[in-house]
């Protein structure tokens, strides 16, 4: 099997809030109506837009982080959904859809790499601009899944929790001893330290309880 990560520039309701910002949207798409998880610090503005068009159901919402049902499927709105492509070349959409960065993310599975190049010829000839991310081989099954990538493993932060985390890393702030203080960090971000603390916990704890997991 051969999986393939194709980024693909397109102009739509969970695109382009993205774009120019540090939004990220991951879809689940279940036909009748959308499983949505955003993040990022201009998310009510993107939560707006989606109330407008596919409609919201349901959301839980966290500070800049939320789970959204929306009302209706969004294959409806969008024009470059490539499902049909993807059945003409014998491929597989791996769930979930991500868009970050003013594109969509499509983790793409074939039988055969042949059919990863056509499907991409395909779309490019049909004036679809795309960025191939990834290209691999999958040979040996990983945690009972052949589709586990490090994406998976890890969890999602938000734009300002990464941004935090690795600054304290590149400062030495890990490092034994200490080579830089939350104070000093709060001080280049221009933010108050009660915040740097806030984001460093934050980010912490997503990364330990995802990853301890995979420790047995």
């Amino acid at each position: 099997m051969y999986e393939a990560t194709f980024a693909i520039a397109d102009s739509t309701v969970y695109t382009e809030p993205t774009e120019g910002s540090d939004c990220r949207i991951e879809l689940w798409c279940n036909e009748h109506s959308d499983l949505l998880y955003a993040a990022g610090s201009r998310i009510e503005p993107l939560l707006s837009r989606i109330r407008d068009t596919v409609g919201v159901e349901e959301q839980v919402r966290h500070d800049d982080e939320a789970v959204v049902i929306t009302s209706s499927c969004f294959k409806g709105y969008d024009e470059t959904h490539i499902d049909r492509y993807l059945a003409a070349h014998n491929c597989l959409l791996v769930p979930p859809l991500r868009y970050e960065d003013g594109t969509k993310h499509c983790r793409i599975l074939a039988l055969e790499a042949d059919s990863l190049t056509d499907l991409y010829v395909d779309l490019l000839e049909d004036g679809f601009h795309i960025d191939v991310r990834s290209k691999r081989e999958i040979t040996v099954p990983s945690h009972s899944s052949p589709l586990l990538t490090l994406d998976d493993a890890l969890p999602e932060l938000t734009g300002r929790q990464r941004e935090v985390l690795s600054l304290a890393v590149e400062r030495g702030y890990y490092e034994l001893p200490r080579e830089t203080t939350t104070e000093a960090l709060a001080g280049e971000l221009e933010v108050s330290r009660r915040t740097v603390e806030d984001h460093l916990r934050r980010a912490e704890q997503k990364l330990l309880t995802t990853l301890v997991s995979y420790l047995y």
